[in-house]
């Protein structure tokens, strides 16, 4: 037979049965969706901050930076003058935001502040420049943004950015966005106080990529920037170009030498690249539970190529009689999976970008959550990540159609023509791949148990759930046999019927059984996993908030609270009538060998015992001399232990680590120590939040509506009681994970696909088997009952075995995994609601996928069903 021939009859089937051919596209496409979507919001995330980082980097080789107070801007005329530096640039940079009046509410009011922030929707980075000194640094600035300006040359405006306090250079996208122009002011917000700038100038981009990399930028000048920061002769970095060659090695020596205390001389992008790093744990995440929902889609193909086959065995073996060789079957079954896999990839990638969409900001959102503050405005097209979702997807599809391709070319012709050799080695090879399941589950243990990291730690949970699916046909035999007994007894004849028909189709049933229970048992995995988070959360809340009140200036990004309160407000705050005791806090990113590190600084009373859980130390003296305390990601993170050294502005010093505590507020970890020893290492004096305890008999709510009374009219306050910021870090909490929900109910879909395919297999195979039922008296309702029946088995039985399979996968994401790629510790807490839910959940959806297929056999008129097939 020719090629020809072959490719007809594989044509034929695929346009024979439209609606498998549909369900295995649709069912490979949300694979490929989820994936690609994931992908592409992380990407572009991740570009969006190298955009960034390169905008105000530009072609610096290196930079001076300073500690929490900055560098003296005298450094600069330093390396000028005295060294001779040539090539450097001032600068002073900090994230603000737009300032709007909150509706309704008081100015003081955090929720007020936060309902701004939503509708002004924008962060803005300010940048702070030399104009003459940075056209090196800075090509939007120079002459190469003036050949390709289309309209005001950026760089005309310098002498207006100079001479003129309080004026602006704008990013000409983000003005088009906000509806500026040349002349307009910009009010935006600083630590609450609101400033004003005039837009003098629009930075014209000269591509699509440059334009991403000026979105929400503001450029000013060295001296405006500093009295809009609130940095007065202080400067943020010290940009540097110089050659890599033998003057150029001996210009950074001499750079360092010339350095105060505190001032480090690092790679240009290395504090980029550090940040960057933080944010790879959690990207990875994300990419692994993507690709769930591909691997249930890969049970979806094999479980379609399967079907595939089995209808049309007695065709391959009478064509197999007819002289058509193995290799031409494993072709013609191949070239069919190819075509589903192209088309549903295809479909795929079209679906993943516009998830994507939506994706971007779950994932934008959880990073300036988390991280730090990033604004992504669309997705970008990243080709690379196209590519490899494109050989994922097809790969993927080539992969699960291997199987069924062999088995169709193994048998002898006499054998493939028979129905019943089919079944019975499918019993047989369920018992084999349960003992195979066993297999690969103690070699998923063993890699677990192998230290490691995250990707270790990503294989071993594959091999998990690998193992999980393979178990499934062979321990669901193994429950039909009692269960057939149970729905004879309850259900009479149709109970048999139902529980028979299950064995009797093993070959289509098991993988679509296995599919639901893998997606099952990642819901509860996952949720358990969750619920388990969040009750750690709330205990080391309740533990580590005990003040009433707590006040802050506004801060973009959560995790770190880089905006500073007045001192003087803070003495007035602290006098509120009722508060008996107050401490503040300072929090910083400080540099050390090992890269930024976030220290806080307590203002604590020695006599009181420290308010946090320890993993190890903490006992009496943490706060003597040098001693700090380092939370448990951090100790994990650098392996933390006798001593943490920091850069200071009395050069890098050794801190004794007192004690490890349990943290999770960060996963890059921090360093906690009491404010007389930071203000001995540091010159910095600024405070970052402050906390109330109301005195005894002291209403809080009433104490609230007071310190909000003292501050009005000040700047802009985020004050919270005790309650209140538990709400509002479990609000971020929910927050984080909200995007894990989305992916669960993906994979899902594509579950409930499959189900759905393979009872629509079984509809149109059973045909006659339900005409002769009919002839024999079944009625339409009895066969209604009879599908739902075996519809609603298979779904309890998913369902069934997911409850140990998703605590397997648990507890591998709670004590390994989590572990592995943010250093917490946590118990944990397999809640019988998510197991009841899982339970319920692959019940409901095995219901749902047979209401069809139920409704097209009970409706089939039996002499139609009878027919020949």
């Amino acid at each position: 037979m020719t090629n020809r021939s072959l490719a007809r009859l594989a044509l034929r089937q695929l346009t024979t049965h439209p609606w498998q051919l549909a369900l295995a596209i649709v069912g490979i496409a949300l694979g490929v969706a989820v994936a690609v979507s994931i992908d592409l919001a992380n990407a572009s995330a991740l570009r969006a901050f190298g955009l960034a980082t390169e905008a105000v980097s530009g072609r610096a080789t290196h930079q001076i930076l300073g500690g929490p107070g900055g560098l003296p801007d005298d450094l600069y005329r330093r390396l000028r003058v005295e060294l001779g530096v040539r090539r450097a640039a001032p600068i002073v940079e900090g994230d603000v935001a737009l300032f709007a009046e909150p509706a309704g509410a008081a100015s003081t009011s955090g929720v007020g502040y936060e309902m701004a922030i939503g509708r002004a929707g924008r962060s803005l980075h300010l940048l702070g420049i030399d104009p003459f000194a940075d056209s090196d640094f800075r090509p939007y600035l120079g002459s190469e943004a003036r050949r390709e300006s289309r309209a005001r040359d950026a760089l005309s405006r310098a002498a207006d950015l100079v001479a003129r306090p309080g004026t602006a250079l704008i990013a000409a996208g983000t003005a088009r966005e906000l509806g500026l122009a040349v002349g307009n002011a910009l009010s935006i917000e600083v630590s609450g106080h609101r400033r004003t700038l005039t837009i003098v100038g629009l930075l014209q981009p000269a591509d699509p990529a440059s334009a991403r990399a000026l979105d929400g930028l503001l450029v000013t000048d060295i001296a405006t920037a500093q009295e809009t920061l609130g940095a007065v002769g202080r400067l943020s970095r010290i940009d540097l170009i110089v050659a890599d060659d033998a003057p150029g090695r001996t210009l950074l020596a001499h750079i360092t030498q010339a350095l105060p205390a505190g001032a480090d001389l690092v790679a240009a992008g290395s504090q980029a690249g550090a940040t960057a790093r933080m944010i790879l744990a959690f990207q990875w995440n994300l990419s692994a539970l993507s690709l769930l929902a591909l691997v249930v889609g890969m049970f979806l193909i094999y479980q379609t190529m399967t079907v595939s086959v089995v209808q049309r065995r007695p065709l391959i073996g009478s064509l197999r009689a007819l002289g058509v060789t193995r290799t031409e079957i494993f072709g013609l079954v191949m070239s069919e999976a190819l075509v589903i896999g192209i088309a549903g990839t295809i479909l795929g990638l079209v679906l993943g970008f516009a998830m994507a969409q939506g994706l971007l900001r779950l994932v934008t959102r959880t990073i300036s959550d988390l991280y730090f503050v990033v604004s992504v405005r669309e997705v970008a097209l990243d080709p690379v990540t196209l590519a490899k979702s494109v050989l994922l997807g097809i790969g993927a599809t080539v992969l699960a159609a291997l199987p069924p391709a062999l088995e169709a070319t193994a048998a002898p012709p006499r054998v493939v023509m028979t129905r019943a050799s089919l079944e019975g080695s499918a019993r047989r090879r369920a018992r084999r791949a349960g003992w195979l399941g066993l297999a690969v589950l103690g070699v998923g243990a063993l890699v677990l148990a192998v230290p490691g990291g995250i990707m270790v730690g990503f294989a071993g949970l594959f091999l998990v759930m690998v193992g999980c699916a393979l178990v499934t046909p062979a321990a669901a035999l193994g429950l039909l046999r009692p269960l057939h007994r149970v729905a004879g007894a309850l259900f009479g004849l149709l109970g048999r019927l139902a529980t028979r028909s299950i064995v009797a189709a093993l070959s289509r049933t098991s993988v679509a059984m296995a599919a639901l229970m893998i997606a099952v048992a990642a819901a509860i995995g996952v949720g358990v996993m969750i619920a388990s988070f969040r009750e750690a959360v709330t205990a080391w809340l309740e533990g580590t908030l005990r003040a009433d009140i707590y006040i802050a200036a506004p801060s973009l990004a959560n995790s770190r609270p880089d905006a500073t309160l007045d001192l003087e407000l803070v003495a007035r705050l602290a006098a509120t009538p009722g508060v008996a005791r107050f401490s503040t806090s300072r929090g910083v990113v400080v540099q050390s060998p090992r890269g930024p590190v976030q220290v806080v600084a307590l203002a604590v009373d020695p006599s009181r015992p420290p308010r946090w859980r320890f993993r190890s130390g903490g006992d009496a003296g943490v706060w003597d001399g040098d001693a700090v305390l380092v939370s448990e990601p951090f100790a994990n993170r650098f392996a933390v232990r006798g001593t943490v050294r920091l850069s200071t502005d009395r050069g890098d010093r050794d801190f004794r680590v007192a004690g490890v505590f349990y943290d999770y507020g960060s996963s890059a970890g921090v360093v906690i120590m009491s404010r007389h020893t930071y203000e001995a290492a540091w010159n910095d004096r600024k405070i970052s939040g402050l906390a109330l305890e109301a005195a005894p008999g002291v209403d809080v709510t009433a104490l609230v509506a007071a310190v909000r009374e003292r501050a009005a009219g000040g700047p802009r306050l985020v004050i919270r009681s005790n309650r209140a910021l538990r709400e509002a870090s479990m609000e971020i909490f929910d927050r984080t994970f909200a995007i894990t929900g989305v992916l669960r109910t993906l994979s899902l879909a594509v579950a409930f696909v499959g189900m759905l395919a393979a009872l629509m297999a079984l509809s149109l195979e059973r045909t006659r088997e339900i005409g002769v039922l009919r002839a024999l008296g079944l009625t339409p309702r009895q066969v209604w009952g009879l599908v739902t029946a075996q519809t609603g088995i298979i779904g309890l039985l998913a369902g069934v075995l997911a409850v140990p399979s998703g605590l397997l996968l648990a507890a591998v994401l709670v004590f390994v995994i989590n572990r592995r790629s943010f250093g917490w510790t946590m118990s944990i807490d397999p809640s019988p609601a998510i197991l009841l839910q899982g339970v319920a959940l692959s019940l409901v959806a095995a219901l749902l996928a047979g209401l069809y297929p139920a409704w097209r056999m009970a409706s089939a008129p039996p002499a139609e069903a009878l027919r020949n097939e």
